[in-house]
């Protein structure tokens, strides 16, 4: 959710940084509106459902990545596709600045790498806001993957990605910012 909300800024900003005619603006609607999806996506999805009969007159899920680069972005989800990773983190504000719905349980979604390709489906298992300076060292080893200091590298790796992003929006970030905590569950590949 996060790479969406990331993905989503990226073009509010891009947008509003060009001047545009009245064709120019329609052209561009167009384009953002098609979205390509990987094949290893719709492949995926069809793997899964041909194993779980009961979700095949289910939509595809919500595909997207984790993080803002092509490195991070596979490592995640090579991470989650292992079953390593079992948490993501994002910012209530971001959400709410955004008026973006807020993720549910139960609710699935597929993992890719920056550039598209299916690495996981996962299942949202429990979604709590969490004031930053309260996460704990159990969480932040499911969002990180690791156990080898978890809760310091979430909290430098956060506070960062955080702190680049408010920057776009002229803010800062604090101590007490909500995070909004997602634990799921990798249900594909098994």
């Amino acid at each position: 959710m996060k790479q969406t909300l990331i993905i989503f800024f990226l073009i509010l900003i891009s947008c509003k940084n060009e001047e545009k005619t009245q064709n120019d603006e329609q052209t561009e609607a167009n384009k953002t509106s098609e979205i390509v999806i990987d094949q290893s996506v719709t492949t995926m999805w069809n793997s899964y459902i041909a194993q779980n009969p009961e979700f095949k007159n289910t939509e595809l899920p919500e595909f997207d990545f984790f993080h803002n680069n092509k490195e991070d972005a596979k490592r995640l989800a090579e991470l989650t596709a292992n079953k390593k990773k079992q948490a993501s983190s994002g910012l209530l504000s971001l959400y709410k600045q955004y008026n973006l719905d807020l993720p549910k349980v139960g609710s699935k979604q597929i993992i890719t790498d920056f550039d598209g390709k299916a690495y996981a489906i996962i299942e949202n298992k429990s979604i709590d806001t969490i004031p930053f300076n309260q996460i704990s060292k159990e969480y932040a080893q499911l969002d990180m993957g690791t156990d080898s200091e978890p809760l310091k590298k979430w909290k430098k790796a956060h506070w960062d990605f955080f702190k680049n992003f408010l920057a776009e929006i002229e803010k800062e970030p604090t101590e007490d910012m909500k995070i909004v905590c997602v634990r799921f569950e990798t249900v594909w590949p098994k």
